[in-house]
């Protein structure tokens, strides 16, 4: 039940027809496992936190640098050289403290991927790199759990939602990250961040967007991102939406699909 001080705090939830109080419940209730409380993370966490989502795990091994606050705003200037699991704990017990954090400071891998996706009922990517984006995809196809994946570049961002473990409509697959990207770029191919720079604005808002994603998976308003991935181009402040189906050409489909230790010697 909700609180009168939550009852409070989510008023402008509880008018709204799409999600009332049983929606927000359905927030209070939800476990959220948010990958990396970085650029995209950090806005993921402040708004799942203010919309009452009951429990939020955070899984980064880094501490927070100087050069981190340009985008990461979860975390402050008193923070540096602090875990940023701890430092965002911190942030989001001042902002909610209806909100249980559970930190895990420490690096998705796969020793620890699928015990890590099988405790929370949905996953946010707010990972850097393709290894982890491949992996956690991956984790959550076996796990059966929705996972809501962006990326940023310079300029410019995307984001999709993946629940391959249903159907469409037609009875067919939903897509798996591997058949949006089949193959996985060549390491060094593409630049990190701090080496092509990001523009911090930008990932508050793909991380926003990511934030909005699941609370519309939890509360089950709107139309779902599966099979739709948006771009979104900060210079020309334009968005595209490309549509992709399933693939029987991933490893995941097939007559003989992979299974997950199978999978790993693919990473």
């Amino acid at each position: 039940m909700l609180s009168p001080a939550e009852l409070e705090r989510y008023a402008r939830h509880i008018i709204m027809q799409d999600i009332g109080g049983a929606g927000q419940q359905k927030l209070k209730q939800a476990r959220v496992l948010v990958v990396g409380a970085g650029g995209l993370g950090a806005p993921v966490l402040q708004y799942l936190a203010a919309a009452g989502v009951g429990t939020l795990g955070i899984v980064d091994d880094d501490t927070v640098s100087l050069s981190n606050l340009q985008r990461q705003v979860i975390h402050g200037t008193d923070q540096l050289s602090e875990p940023k699991v701890a430092s965002a704990a911190e942030a989001i017990a001042r902002l909610n403290p209806n909100v249980h954090v559970e930190p895990h400071p420490t690096r998705i891998a796969g020793h620890n991927a699928m015990a890590l996706v099988s405790n929370y009922d949905l996953v946010v990517d707010g990972s850097d790199n393709f290894d982890t984006r491949y992996l956690l995809s991956d984790a959550c196809f076996f796990a059966k759990k929705p996972l809501v994946t962006a990326a940023v570049g310079q300029f410019d961002g995307s984001i999709t939602t993946l629940r391959p473990f249903e159907n469409r409509e037609d009875g067919t697959p939903n897509p798996t990250y591997r058949c949006l990207f089949p193959q996985k770029p060549k390491a060094g191919l593409l630049p990190t961040c701090a080496e092509a720079g990001v523009l911090g604005a930008l990932t508050g808002i793909i991380g926003t967007m990511q934030a909005m994603e699941v609370i519309k998976e939890i509360v089950g308003f709107g139309d779902r991102l599966t099979g739709r991935l948006i771009l979104f181009d900060a210079k020309s402040f334009r968005m595209e939406i490309i549509r992709y189906k399933h693939s029987a050409k991933n490893p995941l489909s097939g007559d003989e699909p992979r299974s997950w230790p199978q999978m790993l010697e693919l990473q």
